[in-house]
């Protein structure tokens, strides 16, 4: 009885390994793919257009794909020095970025916890705040979730958006991942990629944005959703005018 207990527990292992491998093979046919063509949409796009579409309101979509050299040099150092300021020097993951981010998340885990339990029974019947999780991305890791992977955390997730931003970086390289980033990347509600961005806010093509205008919307991918409610906010436009001021020493892949 054992045995066969056995032989079942081995099989199941030999098929979570060959069902892994599998899934692995495909993400690389795909990231091979995108090598010579470009990809009309993200996971992160196709959950967005569905919640839209189960809204009442319209469904307002706004993208339009523009090839690398017509991606505007000046958006590409304001998304660089804004996101990932080692972005051609590194293989896809900064260790020393992700150390950073779980040393930070344990210690905002920590203080919450402290306040519930200093807060005793009104903790009980309260909903405790979870704290803010900080990612450490580098723009591989948030193309290769984008393009990929769920929005939920967790140890196997994070595992294999690593093993994605290490394929990226290998078969398309920094130009590529570039291009298919501000193409991809949401910059508000049903607003992807960068001339969508550009005549949302600024009313002109990408190819002509200025210095500060690019710098705002750079400032704005962290929390697009929340930004375009106010694209000229204090908060945004001072911290634009830091990313300008650092936008010179941006090296382009």
């Amino acid at each position: 009885m054992s045995s066969a207990r056995g032989r079942s527990l081995r099989r199941f292992v030999v098929l979570v390994v060959v069902c892994a491998i599998a899934l692995q093979l495909y993400f690389l046919l795909r990231i091979a793919c995108m090598a010579v063509v470009d990809p009309e949409s993200t996971t992160f796009q196709r959950s967005e257009a569905w919640r839209l579409m189960r809204e009442p309101r319209p469904l307002r979509w706004r993208q339009q794909w523009l090839d690398y050299p017509a991606l505007s040099p000046t958006l590409k150092r304001a998304v660089i020095a804004s996101e990932d300021s080692g972005f051609v020097e590194h293989s896809g993951v900064e260790w020393d970025a992700l150390e950073k981010a779980l040393a930070k998340n344990e210690r905002a885990e920590a203080t919450a916890e402290r306040a519930a339990q200093r807060d005793g029974a009104k903790a009980a019947t309260k909903p405790t705040r979870a704290p803010k999780v900080v990612g450490g991305s580098t723009i591989t890791q948030q193309l290769a979730k984008n393009l990929f992977l769920s929005g939920e955390r967790n140890v196997v997730r994070k595992g294999q958006e690593l093993v994605l931003s290490y394929a990226l970086e290998a078969i398309l390289g920094k130009r590529r991942i570039l291009e298919i980033y501000l193409n991809a990347v949401e910059w508000g509600e049903g607003v992807f990629g960068a001339e969508a961005a550009a005549e949302r806010y600024f009313g002109v093509p990408a190819s002509r944005l200025g210095t500060q205008q690019a710098a705002q919307l750079a400032v704005m991918l962290p929390a697009p959703k929340r930004f375009e409610k106010r694209p000229q906010s204090p908060y945004v436009v001072g911290r634009a005018a830091t990313i300008a001021a650092r936008m010179g020493q941006v090296e382009l892949p």
